[in-house]
């Protein structure tokens, strides 16, 4: 009995000893980590490439929302927000090694699907443009095609581009509301600009414009419109577009152009703070809507680790290691997928509760806006570098971090 008592007072001492330890992070193989975002972006992105290049996207895709309103919308959706994802990896083209001949692979099939898209005669024409909502996913494929110039849009068929700018500017008709929509439509007017030299300059600058002028609220945050609200859309949407749109303007010498240096930097003070929400479990705040876009919500941290906007203060491979967790914890196992594979709504399984009106089966692929970072290349110390805890868990094992620090530009 005194043996057993001994066991149970050493077994039960134990576990209370083991709570109080710090986390401890495995280190994986670095090798690996890109390995498995691959994984996961062919997991998530196969269903929807797939049978949009055969024809057969309308047929086989589901639909769930707590609304019937944006059906027609939903297949577009899902298309521009997986090519939104993606073309910046695309675009580093194929070559000799295993990924590299998947990129071919996926490049051809793009272009394809693409081809599938703008074609009114074909069964998966998604080009439904009428307000509001596909003014939305036009402006994330315009954003995709500027992301993958080269791969993609310089090798579509003259007839696939001639149509892809006459739906652009059939964009024209949808007037935005005063938020982040505006964006939209300079997103939209940014591409027709690179593609053919032209596009309405007030359609262009008027969303720049407010947002610089007006919507700044401070520390590298946007109100969304005249209103603030909580929440990830400044990374879902508002720098995102704000970078890519500038870069553009700058190339071409308009005026607004000249405001890109500070928006990165803005830019870089939200990608800092959104590095700090990432818990030492790879959890984050569940604030605002959205929440069924699952790490879509960082989309600016993936976007500023591939233009090397982060601050100098956040390892790139921290970025990594946290984003790695991320996927590993929302898509390592089949919860957030059908028996078919697509993405279901919720964040972790289905949870149509978290949902709005608005979102459905297509939205959900604004989750493959982290799969930017697989644009820098292989050898990138954004791959190569170690294992390396994000702020969090370096704080919450009692390492040393730097204090967060605002910004008055």
């Amino acid at each position: 009995m005194y043996n057993k008592l001994c066991y149970m007072s050493n077994s039960f001492f134990s576990r209370l000893k083991k709570k109080e330890e710090p986390v401890i992070e495995e280190t994986p193989n670095i090798i690996e980590d890109r390995e498995y975002w691959i994984s996961i972006m062919r997991k998530i992105t196969t269903p929807v490439l797939g049978n949009l290049a055969k024809g057969t996207l309308r047929k086989n895709m589901p639909y769930e929302s707590t609304s019937l309103e944006n059906q027609k919308f939903s297949y577009l959706e899902a298309f521009a927000r997986v090519f939104n994802g993606i073309s910046a990896w695309m675009e580093l083209g194929p070559d000799s090694t295993e990924e590299g001949i998947l990129r071919e692979k996926y490049i051809k099939l793009t272009l394809k699907a693409i081809s599938n898209a703008v074609n009114p005669n074909n069964n998966d024409y998604i080009f439904v443009v009428e307000p509001k909502q596909s003014l939305v996913d036009v402006a994330l494929f315009a954003q995709g095609l500027l992301r993958a110039k080269n791969q993609i849009w310089l090798n579509l068929q003259m007839d696939d581009q001639a149509r892809i700018i006459r739906e652009l500017k059939n964009t024209r008709n949808i007037a935005p509301y005063e938020n982040h929509w505006l964006l939209f439509t300079s997103m939209i007017e940014a591409a027709l600009l690179e593609f053919t030299g032209e596009c309405d300059k007030e359609r262009l600058s008027y969303g720049v414009r407010r947002f610089r002028d007006e919507f700044y609220v401070g520390d590298g945050i946007y109100s969304d419109g005249e209103d603030f609200t909580a929440g990830y859309f400044n990374s879902i949407v508002i720098h995102p577009m704000l970078n890519d749109i500038l870069k553009v303007m700058r190339k071409y010498g308009i005026n607004e152009g000249e405001f890109l240096d500070v928006q990165l930097m803005r830019s870089s003070r939200l990608s800092s703070q959104l590095e700090r929400t990432i818990s030492p479990e790879a959890t984050y705040p569940l604030l605002g809507s959205c929440l069924a876009y699952r790490c879509g919500v960082f989309h600016l941290l993936a976007q500023a680790a591939l233009l090397k906007a982060l601050p100098r203060n956040i390892n790139p491979a921290q970025v990594r290691s946290a984003l790695t967790r991320i996927l590993r914890k929302q898509f390592g196992d089949n919860r957030n997928f059908n028996s078919a594979g697509w993405l279901i709504v919720g964040l972790q399984g289905s949870q149509m509760d978290i949902s709005e009106s608005d979102i459905n089966t297509g939205s959900l692929y604004m989750c493959c806006t982290v799969f930017l970072t697989l644009g820098l290349p292989e050898d990138d110390p954004f791959w190569t570098a170690p294992f390396a805890e994000w702020t969090s868990l370096q704080a919450w094992n009692g390492n040393q971090i730097q204090k967060d620090q605002s910004i008055d530009f």
